[in-house]
């Protein structure tokens, strides 16, 4: 088969950023342009840009903008601006490992920049630093897109011909800088020639699963079903699923996966009908400092995102709603991690740990 090209989700035009704002899909596709940092940094608060590489890139980005904007003359200078920004952006989400590592790495190149001895004190060391920090954003941009291909080709092995693959929230296109990370998987297989079906959960409270998935899937020829999150475990039971397939936002030294509320029922219900339970993420999602994922920070969001759908209030006023943007899956519910450095498998303490020296990203 034979799929159509995927779209860009976010873009660098030489002097603005333009990306696609996901809050407005699938009804209409709309791009937004700019040159502010400060508009980056409220689209990815927003998640008119969002999944943890896509907000990764999405920062280095904004920091890359920020250079580009300061009219700073001298070092010290410059470095406030660049570092007032990399703090504004790094805030926005808590729990995305991946945009902390871009931001990091963004500084790196930044003290690097200006701790050279090349280009004097003045203007041409400002210019040279920016020109850096542009084309340390951009590597930040083909890395992401070489590592969902190869997690792609990593994970594509483990799909058989006539599989039918659920997964929840966007871990596609719309979450990386182009291929995705579990319909990464999903992209390759088809591309190999096999047949994949793929039921995707809603993902309540904010829909990314009906609204963003389903939208990817049809948009490249995919047959998609979009299902009730409480209707996995029932689809389970009947034997249509094959595989679960899902993405990470931060994943625990230990294996524990941080990933959009609802994925550790939906691990357990795997657990409980034998089907296999698989995380797609880059290899810079793991954070092998963390021993658990109860040190993961989890972001809770505005409870009027549970009380109301698509702007309409369907609880009554007064009551009130809870309202965490992600949940923690044991290391224990997770049959495989596919990354762009391999397939990691239980003990993960073991396994993670052995494959932070991989070339890449």
């Amino acid at each position: 088969m034979n799929l159509k090209t995927p779209l860009m989700t976010i873009e660098w035009l030489g002097d603005r950023v333009r990306l696609i704002d996901q809050t407005r899909l699938p009804r209409e596709l709309v791009r937004k342009e700019t040159s502010d940092f400060r508009e980056i940094a409220e689209s990815i608060r927003r998640l008119e840009v969002r999944g943890a590489p896509a907000i990764g890139v999405a920062g280095a980005m904004g920091i890359a903008l920020a250079a580009l904007e300061s009219d700073a003359s001298d070092r010290e200078g410059f470095g406030r601006d660049v570092r007032g920004a990399a703090e504004l952006l790094a805030a926005t989400r808590p729990t995305a490992v991946n945009l902390a590592w871009a931001v990091d790495r963004m500084l790196e190149a930044l003290d690097d920049a200006l701790g050279e001895r090349t280009g004097g004190d003045g203007r041409a060391r400002i210019d040279a630093a920016k020109a850096r920090l542009v084309d340390e954003a951009l590597a930040i941009f083909e890395e992401d897109r070489e590592l969902s291909r190869r997690i792609g080709e990593h994970g594509a092995a483990l799909i058989e011909d006539g599989d039918v693959v659920l997964t929840h929230c966007n871990a596609g296109g719309l979450a990386t800088a182009e291929r995705g990370t579990a319909l990464a998987v999903v992209y390759a297989a088809v591309e190999q020639g096999k047949s994949v079906r793929v039921f995707a959960d809603e993902t309540r409270p904010l829909l990314q699963g009906a609204r963003l998935t389903a939208w990817e899937l049809a948009e490249r020829g995919i047959d998609v079903t979009v299902i009730c999150d409480s209707a996995a475990a029932s689809a389970m039971a009947k034997g249509w699923i094959d595989k679960v397939i899902v993405g990470a936002d931060r994943i625990a030294g230990n294996g524990d996966v941080a990933n959009k509320i609802g994925t550790f029922p939906l691990a357990l219900a795997a657990r409980q009908h034998g089907v296999p339970f698989y995380v797609a993420a880059p290899y810079s999602t793991l954070d092998l400092g963390l021993g658990s994922g109860a040190q993961i920070p989890i972001e809770e969001r505005d409870p009027e995102e549970v009380t109301t759908v698509q702007g309409v209030r369907t609880a009554p006023e007064g009551a009130r709603a809870w309202n965490p943007a992600f949940d923690v899956t044991p290391a224990y519910l997770v049959t495989a991690i596919i990354t762009d450095a391999g397939v990691f498998r239980p003990p993960y303490v073991e396994s993670l740990g052995a494959g932070k020296d991989h070339d890449g990203p």
